[in-house]
């Protein structure tokens, strides 16, 4: 029986990993917010969990340049057919481990107002939503935070 296993994110990742991101949202166009340069530059802080060179689930994440005391997880992804197995919050614990040995006190990160799922994830793990500039659905949201009509609802979980 093949074992998963955790390993830090390569350069050689990055074509596997959006060959199927866009599939793994529901055939929402997510690729673009994966740029090569997450895979090259931020190995430290971010990993991938495979078996057998499958890959199974991703979390980017980076320490920040501004405040070296905050990481920031920009993008998590765990193969649908395997949600609800923990996966997720073993790849967010991961992270907490790492970038508090790192020094960092905090971990911020953002979604989309309509992703329920993520929303609800979020505050499971701890994270409270930061007061917004608007609402949707009785949820705070920073409005236009990635652009015109771009609205984002904001995390934040001390360490």
């Amino acid at each position: 029986m093949p074992t998963s296993r955790l390993r830090a994110i390569s350069s050689s990742d990055y074509d596997p990993i959006t060959a199927c991101v866009d599939a793994w949202w529901g055939g929402r166009p997510v690729r673009a917010l994966l740029p090569r340069l997450f895979f090259e530059h931020f190995q430290p802080t971010s990993f991938v969990l495979a078996s057998q060179d499958v890959i199974e689930a991703f979390l980017i994440g980076f320490i920040s340049q501004t405040d070296p005391r905050i990481a920031y997880v920009h993008f998590v992804g765990v193969d649908p057919a395997l949600r609800g197995r923990g996966i997720g919050r073993m790849l967010y614990e991961h992270f907490f481990d790492i970038v508090r040995a790192r020094g960092c006190t905090q971990v911020c990160s953002i979604t989309s107002p309509a992703n329920k799922g993520s929303i609800d994830f979020h505050r499971k793990m701890g994270f409270a939503i930061a007061p917004g500039t608007g609402e949707m659905d009785g949820v705070p949201v920073h409005l236009d935070y990635a652009g015109p009509g771009q609205h984002r609802v904001r995390f934040s979980r001390e360490l």
